[in-house]
């Protein structure tokens, strides 16, 4: 359970799939970042989940504090020693006051108090310092049967288990309003070989199939696994790509 009152929690009972099966995102994406940075002296990873982007931070900045208001999810995540994690909610940190050169939130700005966070941010970034928020939607396989096998059963079989905040995902965050003043950045993908095996567990992790199993009382993923096997040789890595939709700020 979260340890922040009324957060959203969906990850904290996968907490171990989540750490080992969410896909990681590309280094150009952080190269990018940090090279708009005003320094590269401490990079805050909001909502950091199991750490895939305070990681890559780590080794790009002197310091990196990263956040989550999951105790479950800062339990799995991965050590790094100029990496500090902490159990806080994104709108209340223990950071200082212009204190940090980079914000990340990595696919969790849709769950938070945004006007909250947002002072949040402008109160812990130093003047030039940079909010960088991303999200992916749901991603390719090359193999099309498989493909729309997955693409029924994200809209039609859990579609109706996920959370309202997934539609600012879906819409790439475009209906959010940042603060400060937008950078123009490049497009960046996560691109990934999966096995099934390594698919589905990344599948186990969907905040729908949580609620699916919650409401109706069993997994609806196991089905879908057999309906794919029949289609893709389980040992058979397959081309897996997610678009990001990327946003950043720079305050003044």
């Amino acid at each position: 359970m979260s340890d922040t009152p009324n957060f959203p929690d969906h990850f904290s009972g996968v907490a171990a799939d989540y750490a080992r099966f969410r896909p990681h995102y590309p280094a150009p994406l952080f190269d990018f970042l940090t090279s708009i940075a005003p320094r590269r002296e401490h990079a805050w990873d909001c909502a950091t989940g199991s750490g895939q982007a305070a990681i890559e931070l780590a080794d790009r900045f002197v310091r990196v504090t990263a956040t989550d208001a999951s105790a479950e999810q800062i339990a799995s995540a991965q050590h790094h020693p100029r990496v500090t994690y902490r159990v806080e909610p994104a709108e209340q940190s223990s950071l200082p006051d212009s204190s940090v050169d980079l914000i990340t939130v990595a696919t969790a700005l849709h769950w938070f108090n945004r006007p909250a966070f947002f002072r949040e941010a402008e109160r812990v970034l130093r003047p030039g310092g940079i909010l960088a928020v991303w999200c992916y939607d749901l991603h390719a396989v090359g193999n099309r049967e498989v493909e729309e096998m997955i693409d029924d059963y994200y809209h039609t079989i859990v579609g109706p288990y996920w959370p309202p905040e997934r539609k600012l995902v879906e819409q790439g965050y475009t209906s959010i309003e940042f603060p400060f003043e937008a950078v123009e950045s490049p497009r960046f993908a996560i691109e990934a070989q999966l096995t099934l095996d390594e698919l589905l567990g990344y599948m186990r992790t969907w905040s729908a199939r949580t609620k699916f199993i919650e409401k109706r009382g069993f997994d609806p993923l196991p089905e879908l696994a057999q309906r794919i096997a029949r289609r893709w040789n389980p040992g058979e890595p397959l081309a897996t790509n997610w678009p990001i939709f990327l946003h950043v700020r720079r305050r003044n």
